[in-house]
């Protein structure tokens, strides 16, 4: 039944474009061109921020990041386990998906690493990635306090993450 909830929405308006006489083929074609010009336009805001996250990963700049931090993290209760999780998430999506996944296996997924790992990564946002995308596509020159209060909001949460697992 699920299935057939998006081509019935999609059969819905085109039937309602076409009740109403409104030329729906030439709507969807404006609408693909809309698309398309988003696309290019946030297009090398992405190659950067793929770039970058796979530059950091190959370097071994993670792995120095993790063990300069470890200490203090693990002060505020938060698993040494989840560490690279809670560092990624806000880079990439499936790297950090990934790392879970390492994660459950390394740790087992019982663990309070791979439970807090689980909770950080589904309650947090890939900071950089998200906010390249929709700045450049809402063309946004300086974002003030969106990438501060954003990082903020993620480090709480992922404190907040290592206490709920604990």
């Amino acid at each position: 039944m699920h299935d057939l909830v998006v081509p019935a929405v999609l059969l819905l308006m085109l039937i309602s474009g076409v009740f109403r006489r409104k030329p729906v083929y030439d709507a969807f074609l404006r609408g693909a061109k809309r698309g398309l010009d988003t696309a290019v336009t946030i297009l090398p805001c992405l190659v950067a921020m793929l770039v970058a996250v796979a530059v950091l990963e190959a370097s071994g700049a993670m792995g120095a990041l993790l063990s300069a931090l470890s200490p203090a993290l693990r002060a505020l209760g938060i698993p040494e386990g989840s560490l690279p999780v809670m560092l990624m998430r806000p880079f990439s999506g499936s790297a950090s998906l990934a790392l879970l996944e390492k994660t459950f296996v390394a740790y087992g997924p019982d663990s309070p690493d791979a439970r807090a790992a689980a909770i950080m990564m589904g309650s947090s946002e890939t900071i950089f990635y998200t906010a390249s995308l929709y700045l450049a596509a809402a063309n946004v020159k300086k974002a003030r306090h969106a990438i501060p209060a954003a990082l903020v909001a993620w480090f709480v949460g992922s404190v907040v993450s290592a206490a709920v697992a604990g």
